[in-house]
C-alpha cells in the first residue's frame, strides 16, 4: 500500500537567466513501513524535495499525496491540522523548545492539537529512547544525542503517517550518528513508521530500506538496499 504519492512535482525559484529548476517533475512513491533515505549533493534539490512532502512549501504544479489526501487541495488551516497530526519532523539542529523539560518537548504536538498524551505510550518512548533519567531534564542538559533522541520521540509521539528527518545526524559525532539511525531503523521496524531521510552521507544511507538520489532537480530511485 503506498502511503506517499508523489506526481511530477517542479518547483522553480527565480525567473529568466538567472531561474533555478530545483525539482524538475519528480515522481515516486513510498509504502506503508518503508525506511526511504533520500541523497544528493548540496543544492541538488534534496531539501526543496522534503519541503514539499511536509507541505512547507508549494511547487509550481504536481501532486502529494499523503495517506490518500492530496495535501495542496487543502486550505491553510486543513493544511496546518493534516500536518500537525500526520507529518512527524526531525531536524539537523534538534528545534527543541529550551524552557520545556525532556517529557514536555516530546508531548508538546499533543498538546498543541488539545489532546490527552499517552502515558503509557511516552513511558515506553522514554525506555526506547533511553531517556528515562533524563525526563525532567532541560534541552541545555543533554548531549547532542540525547537532544536528537529526544526530537525522535517528539516525532514519534503523534503516531504520524510519515517521518521527514533533514540530515538527522548532521550535528552529532560519529557515535552518536549511528545511535540515532539505529534507532530510526528500529521506529520503522517496531512501530511500522514511514520515514524519509535525507543525507548527504551515502554510508548513512546504506541502512535504509531503499535509496533515491536528487541530482540537478532530478531523482533516480537506486532500489532496496537490503531484503
Amino acid at each position: 500500500m503506498n502511503l506517499l504519492e508523489v506526481c511530477n512535482i517542479c518547483k522553480t525559484y527565480g525567473e529568466g537567466e538567472t531561474a533555478v529548476h530545483a525539482l524538475k517533475n519528480v515522481s515516486f512513491s513510498v509504502n506503508k513501513g518503508e525506511y526511504v533515505a533520500i541523497v544528493g549533493e548540496s543544492g541538488s534539490g534534496k531539501s526543496t524535495l522534503l519541503n514539499m512532502i511536509g507541505a512547507l512549501d508549494r511547487p509550481e504544479m504536481g501532486k502529494v499525496t499523503i495517506a490518500g489526501r492530496n495535501i495542496f487541495s487543502m486550505n491553510d488551516r486543513e493544511l496546518t491540522i493534516f500536518r500537525r497530526r500526520n507529518i512527524g519532523f526531525i531536524f539537523q539542529a534538534f528545534n527543541l523548545i529550551p524552557e520545556l523539560t525532556v517529557e514536555q518537548n516530546i508531548i508538546f504536538p499533543v498538546l498543541l492539537d488539545y489532546q490527552k498524551p499517552d502515558r503509557a505510550y511516552l513511558e515506553e518512548l522514554l525506555k526506547v529512547l533511553n531517556l528515562s533519567e533524563r525526563r525532567n531534564h532541560l534541552p541545555n542538559q543533554l548531549s547532542g544525542g540525547q537532544q536528537q533522541r529526544v526530537a525522535i520521540g517528539r516525532a514519534l509521539f503523534t503516531r504520524p503517517s510519515i517521518i521527514l528527518a533533514d540530515e538527522p545526524t548532521g550535528n552529532l559525532d560519529t557515535q552518536n550518528s549511528s545511535e540515532v539511525i539505529t534507532l530510526l531503523k528500529e521506529a520503522a521496524s517496531k512501530y511500522e513508521q514511514t520515514i524519509i531521510m535525507i543525507t548527504h552521507n551515502r554510508s548513512i544511507a546504506q541502512s535504509a530500506d531503499r535509496v533515491l538520489q536528487v541530482s540537478d532537480g532530478v531523482l533516480t530511485d537506486f532500489g532496496r538496499c537490503r531484503e
